[in-house]
């Protein structure tokens, strides 16, 4: 449990804010619970998705824990296999891979090509012939099973542009059949992110087992994505998501031919946690109607609360006075920089230190350089 009185604010005071700051605790506790949950299912295997979040200290901890990587670009397979992450455990997921990006990860003989659509099976198969080796691939079906979460977040429905529709399956599992540098190893699926509801879960296995019933294909294996989410407005009580329930959904529900392992890959249920944006204020500002607590932080360095509408819990880590409202903004030049509105926090002070929780996941990646400011750095609880 990550509170209040944890965080060492005098020691803060010899790094400059904003910046990310990872409880290594949480973050081994929660690879902990994984590998204790998957011990009942040795027929499982978890690729840590990477675009979560690459800080080189935190994926060196995932690496030794040995997870495998699942990736999403060339850079990341080349960062994931620089912090210790073999790369016959490494899969290549990803809607538009360019060709230099196929090119290393045959290279670099990764465990796995998630293949999201026709054309790309050709390219890879042109770029394999070329080489004269052999690209593993799964293919990632868009099962069109909806899932409670953000719209924007949803990834396995017929809008969504990820993966390969149901209707075209046979056809392309047919023509790579007939490709000689090609290797079916598996289906992949991945249908959102920050679900919380199993049942979406249990409607993933079922379609699944319709898939394998329908196509008559020897596969190794199953990879069903990840998509666990986290309580973002409770972190204390909930550092760590529920992985029995999500394990448990699909050892219950999916029905594994004899032989196949089944693949995950979890991204912020693992990192989102461990992770704070530690912020000052920099002014208090009365409005005619509200406060608003201004932050040397802004979206760009956390744009989930912008981009997603998503709300993450805001402590006042310097004051220990009655609640008050305020609008928590930051200083960029958008009337979209807004953390949250009406939140409540202990009486607020410039220079008072500020932690936005749970922000472990989809943080310190997606930071970005607008109005040049320049990107938040992270530091481990231990470097403090």
């Amino acid at each position: 449990m990550m509170t209040k009185s944890c965080f060492p604010i005098e020691k803060f005071k010899s790094v400059k804010t904003p910046f990310y700051y990872y409880d290594t605790n949480i973050l081994q506790t929660t690879l902990d619970t994984i590998k204790q949950r998957l011990s009942d299912y040795p027929n499982s295997i978890v690729h840590y998705a990477v675009k979560a979040n690459a800080n080189p200290k935190v994926l060196k901890i995932i690496s030794k824990a040995g997870f495998g990587a699942d990736c999403v670009s060339g850079p990341e397979i080349e960062m994931a296999i620089a912090c210790g992450f073999p790369a016959d455990k490494i899969v290549f997921a990803g809607v538009g891979k360019s060709d230099e990006e196929i090119e290393l990860g045959l290279d670099k003989k990764i465990f796995c090509f998630n293949v999201e659509s026709e054309a790309e099976l050709d390219v890879i198969n042109h770029i394999a012939t070329e080489k004269n080796m052999t690209a593993h691939i799964a293919f990632r079906i868009n099962p069109n099973v909806g899932a409670h979460t953000h719209a924007y977040i949803t990834t396995g429905l017929d809008e969504n542009k990820f993966g390969i529709n149901m209707e075209l399956m046979e056809h392309v599992i047919a023509k790579a059949q007939n490709m000689n540098h090609i290797a079916i190893e598996g289906l992949h699926f991945h249908i959102g992110s920050q679900i919380l509801m199993m049942d979406d879960f249990a409607a993933l296995s079922k379609r699944v087992n319709e898939l394998q019933d329908k196509f008559d294909i020897r596969l190794k294996h199953i990879n069903v994505g990840g998509g666990l989410g986290i309580d973002y407005d409770n972190p204390d009580a909930n550092p760590i998501p529920s992985f029995k329930d999500y394990f448990d959904t699909f050892h219950k529900n999916l029905k594994l031919r004899d032989g196949q392992t089944l693949h995950f890959e979890l991204g912020r249920s693992i990192v989102g946690q461990c992770g704070s944006l530690i912020s000052k204020v920099i002014y208090v500002k009365q409005g005619s109607v509200k406060k608003f607590a201004i932050l040397d932080a802004g979206f760009t360095d956390l744009i989930r609360p912008a981009l997603y509408q998503a709300h993450h819990k805001i402590e006042d880590l310097t004051s220990d006075e009655k609640e008050e409202a305020y609008d928590v903004v930051g200083p960029i030049c958008e009337s979209t920089d807004v953390f949250a509105k009406g939140e409540k926090l202990n009486e607020v002070k410039r220079g008072d230190y500020i932690a936005i929780r749970s922000a472990g996941a989809y943080g310190e990646i997606m930071a970005m350089g607008y109005n040049c400011r320049p990107l938040p750095k992270g530091y481990l609880d231990t470097e403090f």
